[in-house]
């Protein structure tokens, strides 16, 4: 079931529906705030789920202190397109990007509700002790698959570490549309395992040869 204050959000987006990955999501305790590992193709739907867990932290009427929400993305880039993102559709609450200076504890993020930051940036914040970090209830860790990555694969397994220590009630949420061992990795996040393969457009296999597309499949 939704809760009432994340409806109202849905409705005034004219959300009318949910995907299968988001109901599934719900039914594995998205709302309870239970870890998930959410493992779907592409254009499924993942970025809501936790856009669901963010809505659900930061407007819930009995939530207690001023709690904070981090998204991390693996590339500047990415992290800048969910930064527009995020505050068109949300602009009753304070969204910040984080991906530069990485000596700095950056203290000014404590006014903000959501802060979309780069593995490395938010690696940074860990061991800078940014004081605001004991405030950060919920971390959505985007491709998480790249802890199979031998570039940024250390830097996160690391700050999946570090963020479980320093914070042990902190709601983890992983997305990925390609992991080999999602069950071993949902187990070592502790984390419910959410799997769909439903996608908004077909995808068909088929074979280029001499300049004509062959689909053996629907031969």
């Amino acid at each position: 079931m939704i809760p009432e204050h994340v409806q109202k959000v849905l409705d005034k987006q004219g959300i009318k529906e949910l995907r299968p990955s988001q109901k599934k999501s719900i039914d594995a305790g998205l709302f309870e705030g239970n870890n998930l590992l959410v493992c779907t193709p592409t254009a499924s739907g993942k970025t809501l789920v936790s856009e669901l867990a963010i809505l659900n932290l930061l407007l819930s009427p009995t939530k207690k202190g001023r709690p904070i929400a981090v998204y991390v993305v693996p590339l500047r880039a990415l992290a800048s397109e969910k930064y527009k993102d995020f505050s068109r559709k949300y602009p009753s609450l304070q969204v910040a990007l984080t991906s530069g200076d990485m000596d700095s504890d950056d203290r000014y993020l404590e006014n903000y509700d959501i802060i979309i930051t780069t593995s490395e940036k938010f690696d940074s914040l860990l061991r800078h002790h940014a004081p605001w970090l004991d405030r950060v209830k919920l971390l959505t860790i985007d491709e998480i698959h790249l802890l199979n990555d031998v570039g940024r694969g250390p830097t996160l397994e690391i700050l999946i570490t570090i963020v479980r220590r320093l914070i042990p009630d902190i709601q983890l949420i992983g997305l990925s549309a390609t992991i080999g061992n999602s069950k071993e990795l949902a187990t070592w996040l502790d984390a419910r395992l959410v799997e769909d393969t439903w996608r908004p457009v077909r995808l068909d296999k088929g074979i280029l040869y001499e300049d004509t597309l062959y689909f053996p499949e629907k031969e």
